[in-house]
């Protein structure tokens, strides 16, 4: 790993959460490190769901288009009866505990996905597995994103936006609950790596105050130390929200678009607005962690 020249700066372009064909993008490592790179991204990192498969050809990818990185994933885990997302950043992608720890999340999602596709038989909608799996680049890995491809493609839906306000959500044809990983185990996994982990898009979760507190809470106290203020599925409103919580609470921020798709994602890579200049940006926490192109 190169010593660290990257500005702390909260002004560096950093996107720091968006996912691959490992996972449940469409684009590839090699193809997501070029997209950052043509929009200005400066410090990237793949942070695909509960893999880190795709580690070292991102990494790789960086290196080739000039681009500063930080190693990624997005761990799923339950709290409180909602499936809420950690984002790891800055892990040694070789580590064996992660690795492990990564792997008995990903068990169980097949067995998900047929109760999925029986649910959406049921109201008439078959071959749905089937379908789905076309899109899935890693099966271990298949998802409700993979679903909505699939009801897009047969034209049960216009489009991914219309798959989940009408299934594969709570209370809709389709939707299946899974028990992921439990939130201390998900942070210890990251910090015994090296890395640093983060409360992803928290404005996505239906948490009440009381509930949101205890969850950032039990969080802190098991080593976690970064939010992301400034994500893909945040509003301007929920920016202002999350940048005081991490002010009130210490926490370092993160900001990150989310990217999955050039036609599905609302942000492309790099295309946030700017942490506010008062916040600790959470590649500070990492500069030793970063590698640089050589």
């Amino acid at each position: 790993m190169e010593p660290n020249n990257a500005a702390p700066s909260v002004a560096l372009n950093a996107d720091l959460h968006c996912h691959s064909t490992v996972s449940d993008g469409t684009l590839s490592p090699e193809e997501l490190a070029a997209r950052a790179r043509e929009r200005g991204v400066q410090l990237w990192a793949l942070t695909d769901h509960d893999e880190i498969g795709g580690q070292h050809r991102a990494l790789r990818a960086a290196a080739a288009q000039g681009l500063d990185y930080l190693t990624g994933t997005e761990i799923s885990v339950t709290f409180a009866g909602e499936t809420v997302h950690i984002v790891g950043l800055g892990f040694d992608a070789d580590d064996a505990e992660l690795a492990e720890g990564l792997a008995c999340t990903r068990n169980g999602r097949q067995a998900r996905a047929m109760e999925m596709s029986d649910s959406l038989a049921k109201v008439g909608i078959r071959g749905a597995y089937e379908g789905a799996l076309k899109y899935v680049g890693n099966p271990d890995l298949i998802s409700r994103t993979h679903f909505a491809r699939f009801l897009v493609e047969t034209r049960v839906c216009g489009d991914t936006g219309e798959v989940f306000r009408r299934f594969l959500t709570d209370g809709k044809p389709g939707f299946v609950p899974h028990r992921w990983a439990r939130l201390g185990d998900a942070v210890h996994w990251i910090t015994q790596a090296g890395g640093v982990a983060v409360v992803a898009h928290p404005g996505r979760y239906r948490f009440s105050p009381t509930e949101e507190y205890a969850l950032f809470t039990e969080f802190q106290a098991h080593g976690g130390q970064g939010v992301e203020v400034v994500t893909g599925s945040h509003s301007t409103a929920e920016y202002a929200k999350y940048a005081d919580l991490a002010r009130e609470l210490g926490l370092a921020a993160s900001r990150g678009s989310d990217f999955h798709s050039p036609n599905e994602s609302r942000i492309d890579l790099g295309q946030l607005p700017a942490l506010p200049a008062d916040l600790t940006p959470v590649w500070s926490l990492l500069a030793e962690r970063i590698h640089h192109p050589a």
